[in-house]
This record gives C-alpha cells, structure tokens and sequence, in this order.
C-alpha cells in the first residue's frame, strides 16, 4: 500500500480492481489522489488476478494465482509470473480493458472507504460478466465432445 501511495504522489496513474477488502484510500490529496479503486460485484465470483505496469514504456504484465494479501503470500503456496509471448499479454490486458468498462456491477471506493456505483456517464451499459458469459458460451457452441 505504502508503494502505492508513492507512485500516487509521484503522479503515476493507478487502477485497482479488487473483489473484497481493501485497506487503501483512494483519491485523499497530497496522498492518492491519483488512485482509484473500483469493485465488480455481479453475477459471478469470478476475478483476474492480473498485474499490469507501465514501466517507463516497456509494459509488463504478470497473472497470478494468488489475491495480493500477506496471507496469500506469508502462508500459502502462490505464483505469480511474467507474461512474455505478446498473444498472452494481448488476452490479459484486453481482460484488464473490460473489467475497466465495466458500468453495470462496477463500484468505486471513495476517499472515506465506502463504494458508490460507477457512473454511466453517457456510456451503453456493459456488464464484464455477460461479455466472458458470451464469448465463453460462443466458445463452446463449437466445441464438438464426440
């Protein structure tokens, strides 16, 4: 988090998509102004763990198993790699993308801690869980078992 907090004064953008409890504050001047925080709590439990870095121009991106809590690092077994062909990078970021433009099971955290729900601002609804239920059911529709 103190990382985090860092970057934000250092005027690097931030974008947190988590699922269940998050210690940070966004959006507190002098501090994180330049975070946000937004939850997607729909249909599903589903959730990436995807990391994404611009790194000065030379993008990493990484996927893991494992939700980014001491727990999940201090006393289990986890992993967490460097995606290196481009197809893979290309797939997770087009994941992040949606998450991201996700308007209907969207909140965002505010600087006091609590979620208010994302905005539609002009937008067409667009719920990530449909779009993977979609692309996932059109998937399988092709799949021929026998």
């Amino acid at each position: 988090i103190d990382a985090l907090y860092e970057a934000s004064r250092a005027g690097v953008p931030v974008k947190l998509i988590v699922r269940g409890i998050c210690c940070l504050r966004p959006a507190r001047k002098g501090l994180s102004e330049n975070i946000e925080v937004i939850s997607i709590v729909g249909e599903y439990l589903e959730h990436s763990r995807i990391y994404y870095f611009h790194n000065n121009g030379d993008p990493k991106v990484y996927i893991g198993s494992a939700d980014a809590m001491v727990r999940s690092f201090d006393r289990r077994i986890e992993s967490l790699f460097l995606l290196e062909q481009d197809m893979l990078r290309k797939q997770a970021m087009n994941i992040l993308r949606y998450n991201l433009k996700d308007n209907m099971n969207s909140y965002v955290m505010q600087e006091d801690g609590n979620y208010v729900a994302k905005q539609h601002n002009g937008e067409p609804p667009f719920s990530v869980h449909k779009e993977f239920f979609d692309v996932t059911r059109d998937i399988i529709s092709d799949v021929k078992l026998f």
